[in-house]
């Protein structure tokens, strides 16, 4: 394996995704090749309908191509079956929603708590506390997810995300259902996390000026990549 296949956290290599409906064949992807970085953080921009959530769930393992490579930290997600892929995430993904995704009859604590005690880690309690208190939530520990605001529940929602240190991060639209405040306080934890935690972060969004916080922006248009770009906080890059 050569330096750069060791640097490269995510390979793509001629992904398609395509599903059989009532009028045929639908090409939602299409020969889509791109390679990310460890510790990068990137944007996945593109219109509603696009193909970008869709490409999110193949980086993740969420499903699966149709055809071409997803190499997810020298893995080759598209030779796993589920169960594989699933021990794959819970070892080294975690993921934000734009839903939250909470288990509502678990307190902030306990949600935080859960992937960690699913896989038997000890220190499921002290890691949670330890990033509540990182996204401000350590006088929240007992409350529910009904108890919480909007705000509230997606910071419970990333430091649930954190916990078992992944080395991948995926987020789709994590500030779309929150104010303006409260969704720049998350997109601020989320960079603030990536950076202290050199997690690599990817994101789908609409909001430009949140994907140019990103080292790079893919733009996704037609299930086909159109550009990948610098943004703002652009690193260099070779790929």
């Amino acid at each position: 394996m050569s330096v750069l296949s060791q640097l490269n956290i995510i390979q793509v290599k001629g992904l398609n995704k395509t599903v059989s409906t009532f009028e045929g064949d639908l090409d939602i992807l299409s020969d889509i090749n791109f390679t990310v970085k460890s510790g990068e953080s990137v944007a996945i921009v593109g219109t509603s309908g696009s193909g970008k959530s869709t490409l999110l769930s193949l980086l993740a393992g969420l499903d699966t191509g149709s055809a071409g490579e997803v190499f997810l930290d020298g893995e080759a997600l598209h030779t796993l079956d589920e169960e594989e892929r699933a021990r794959l995430r819970a070892q080294k993904v975690g993921f934000v929603f734009q839903s939250f995704m909470l288990v509502q009859s678990l307190t902030a604590l306990e949600n935080v708590m859960l992937p960690a005690e699913l896989a038997g880690d000890q220190s499921a309690k002290e890691q949670a506390l330890a990033l509540l208190e990182k996204v401000g939530l350590s006088h929240r520990i007992g409350h529910y997810p009904s108890q919480l605001s909007g705000g509230e529940q997606q910071r419970v929602a990333i430091a649930r995300a954190f916990i078992g240190s992944p080395k991948i991060l995926f987020a789709d639209e994590p500030s779309a259902n929150l104010d303006s405040k409260n969704g720049h306080l998350i997109e601020k934890l989320l960079f603030d996390l990536n950076k202290q935690n050199g997690t690599t972060l990817i994101l789908v969004t609409h909001d430009e000026a949140l994907a140019q916080q990103c080292d790079r922006i893919i733009h996704i248009e037609g299930g086909q990549l159109e550009k990948i770009r610098d943004g703002e906080g652009a690193k260099a890059y070779v790929g």
